[in-house]
């Protein structure tokens, strides 16, 4: 499958009369198969059909950031957890949703910031970037979920 979604991205858009552009999108990866590369470009495309129609573009260095959080949040579900890995997006205004779930029970920590630690910095990067960072277990694994401003 070459790291493609297992069926593709599902999106939900919104009803006839709402906010034009998708509400949300959720796609499922293969661990063994996924490349990060393919979660970063979902997550540009979703971004890109979100903003349609528009007042407030998303600004370069927001998508930026959103890449950047996809990126490390699906190298960890990669890296330590297990089974299916699964990247949901939601828009509402200008914050970001977006969700990592994975079939792994161990919940990555976050560490203090330490400049001379090699590696083991994603999740630093995340909540820096982000909002607000919630980790969670839930009955099949656990939900890592940040919020980003896009404005």
């Amino acid at each position: 499958m070459g790291g493609a979604g297992q069926n593709g991205p599902s999106i939900r858009r919104a009803p006839d009369g709402a906010q034009a552009g998708p509400q949300g999108l959720s796609t499922t990866f293969r661990r063994e198969t996924l490349r990060i590369a393919e979660a970063r470009r979902v997550a540009v495309e979703y971004l890109a059909a979100s903003q349609r129609g528009s007042e407030h573009p998303v600004s370069e260095r927001a998508t930026d950031a959103v890449q950047l959080v996809v990126s490390e949040l699906i190298t960890n579900a990669v890296k330590y957890g297990r089974g299916l890995i699964e990247l949901t997006l939601s828009r509402t205004g200008d914050t970001l949703t977006v969700t990592v779930r994975d079939g792994g029970t161990t919940l990555p920590v976050t560490r203090s910031a330490d400049p001379g630690r090699v590696g083991q910095h994603g999740l630093e990067i995340v909540a820096a970037l982000s909002q607000s960072l919630e980790i969670r277990p839930e009955a099949a694994g656990k939900r890592v979920t940040a919020l980003i401003a896009l404005r």
